[in-house]
């Protein structure tokens, strides 16, 4: 039975504005009829049919709820418009990172490689029928489409008329590896259903030394603890850290994949990593039991990271700093050096001070994966990180949580590759103080206000920026709120002009810079589904080694103060605490 192409009439549907990372509704939003389809198409018309007919797409994701059905949808809308094959990872699921990779890396039977990818999912979101969905597209370089392409996709999204769909192209078996083959009106199509981990577990194995992790894992006095929080991350956990670099499988926790995340928030922070909190011996609770010595989590599309110690919580500004400076001694893909470095502009300054002492080049960016991509595809940069918990280099275009948890397991191998036979093992926690004692100390936290009225969101920031007209208007509040901070001498909307294609992104977060190097940042972002979310990011720079042990909130408690009284966020958002602190 050859397929036919069916033209299917539709109508808009306000509010498909893709954010950051794709667009992120409930999946009571995306399972109405038509709506997923309105965006598919209009991706497809965004494109181009050049770019189309006879292309190679990837479509999988991290496997929460209405993924396989959304896999079929996509699947027949493909067919109809000209695409020759899809590649589907098996069950339907493919970590963010890994299909990255696959759209770089892989090469099928007759030489075809993927011309892009449609990933499913709403990244850290919690999933299951009442909760988020997401769909994003990626270009051809594995990395996110840049904003003129997703600029174009809306902008079809207001005006679309019909989609098309293949009817006649039953729903094919995404469980198995295997490829089906279609008769269609301009030819074959097939569905090519794939090992979800081997192209990413490759590349893993071409930039670290498996041998000496290895060495780590099974040394009698290392101890190791990874929670995938029943993302993605699980499938690509068994596959690497048990099965090639031999960990026991006990140290896995949450590492089956569910669709709704076991009922839990897929975020890899302190607040919803519980489970890996207690294990390691940050939670209020004493287990009784001793911390294994390393931890990591991993977000629901395993893109983000958290990465701890024993009794010690590393920040993400923190993490990418140090995977930084001990990259090329510990990490065999960088061995010839570094290119260049660079950081979301939320993030701590902690990688600035590196790229400083390591006279590498240097670049601050807007939030979004994107704005690095640009400087790689360039051979700008070769690490860099967000403070939302992401942290990647050159080897994809995506950030990447597996790849983060092995730079540190490479960093621990190579401090401690004299003494794995019993002597005593340079900890998580020496590496960061030892980072401390050389570079200072960046004291830093986020306070994430989650689902406030959106009005409210925009009067707060618009009430930032009409401060900023006046600084001495500014330092007469903050004297009055607290009179031991330091004046702001600087303050504005933070604006990115890419050095790559020149284009420039406005309004990416309002900024106070303070004369010790202090900074308050305010930013809406773009990755919740539903209301808005106010990030608030709170930085002290202390340089004096015998003061960067303090705890964290004590040194920024006057800071914290400042941030709140002077935005007035009680009085615009209702909220007298935030909903999540990191």
């Amino acid at each position: 039975m050859v397929f036919k192409v069916v033209r299917v009439e539709t109508k808009p549907f306000d509010g498909q504005k893709p954010g950051t990372s794709g667009l992120r509704k409930k999946v009571k939003v995306f399972t109405q009829p038509h709506y997923l389809q309105n965006f598919v198409q209009s991706t497809f018309n965004a494109l181009g049919a050049d770019k189309v007919r006879g292309a190679t797409l990837v479509v999988s994701g991290d496997g929460r709820y209405f993924s396989k059905d959304a896999i079929q949808i996509i699947i027949k809308m493909s067919a109809a418009n000209g695409v020759r094959r899809v590649w589907v990872g098996q069950t339907g699921l493919l970590s963010t990172p890994a299909v990255s990779c696959v759209v770089r890396e892989r090469v099928a039977a007759d030489g075809s490689k993927a011309t892009g990818a449609f990933i499913l999912t709403a990244s850290h979101n919690p999933g299951g029928p009442h909760e988020d969905f997401g769909i994003k597209y990626n270009m051809e370089n594995g990395g996110p489409a840049p904003e003129s392409v997703t600029n174009k996709i809306y902008e079809n999204t207001t005006t679309i008329k019909e989609y098309l769909t293949a009817e006649g192209l039953p729903d094919v078996d995404i469980s198995t590896v295997a490829v089906s083959s279609f008769p269609g009106p301009e030819g074959q199509f097939d569905v090519d259903v794939f090992d979800s981990t081997s192209d990413y577990v490759k590349l893993m194995k071409s930039i670290f030394d498996f041998q000496s992790i290895q060495k780590l894992l099974s040394s009698p006095n290392f101890s190791f603890c990874f929670d995938a929080l029943h993302g993605v991350a699980g499938v690509y956990a068994k596959r690497i850290f048990v099965e090639e670099l031999g960990a026991n499988e006990g140290s896995l926790l949450n590492c089956v994949p569910k669709e709704d995340f076991g009922g839990g928030h897929p975020d890899p922070n302190l607040t919803y990593a519980k489970e890996l909190v207690a294990v390691m011996g940050l939670g209020k609770t004493n287990t009784g039991k001793e911390p294994p010595e390393f931890g990591a989590a991993a977000d629901g599309d395993a893109d983000r990271n958290m990465v701890v110690g024993k009794r010690f919580f590393v920040t993400p500004s923190d993490s990418v700093a140090i995977i930084a400076a001990n990259a090329v001694e510990s990490i065999p893909y960088f061995s010839g050096g570094l290119k260049g470095v660079a950081r979301s502009m939320p993030t701590s300054a902690a990688l600035d001070v590196v790229a400083t002492h390591l006279n590498l080049k240097f670049f601050e960016v807007p939030t979004g994966w994107k704005f690095f991509g640009n400087l790689m595809d360039a051979g700008m940069c070769s690490v860099c990180g967000e403070e939302s918990f992401g942290t990647g280099s050159d080897h994809i275009r995506e950030k990447d949580g597996i790849w983060a948890v092995l730079a540190w397991l490479s960093i621990l191998a190579y401090k401690n590759k004299d003494n794995l036979g019993g002597g005593k093992l340079v900890t998580v926690e020496d590496i960061v103080r030892q980072h401390w004692a050389t570079y200072g100390r960046h004291y830093y936290t986020r306070y994430d206000y989650e689902g406030v009225d959106a009005s409210g969101a925009k009067e707060l920031m618009a009430h930032l920026v009409k401060l900023q007209s006046s600084l001495s208007e500014v330092n007469k509040i903050i004297k009055g709120i607290r009179s031991d901070v330091p004046n702001v001498v600087n303050a504005d909307e933070f604006e990115y002009k890419d050095p790559v294609d020149g284009s420039i992104s406005k309004n990416q977060g309002i900024r106070y810079m303070f004369e010790d190097g202090s900074r308050l940042v305010f930013r809406l972002s773009g990755t919740g589904s539903e209301g808005a979310t106010i990030r608030v990011y709170i930085e002290q720079y202390e340089k004096d080694s015998s003061k960067t042990g303090r705890d964290s909130q004590d040194a920024l408690a006057p800071l914290v103060e400042v941030a709140l009284k002077l935005s007035k966020m009680q009085e615009f958002t209702g909220r007298s605490a935030p909903t999540v602190i990191t």
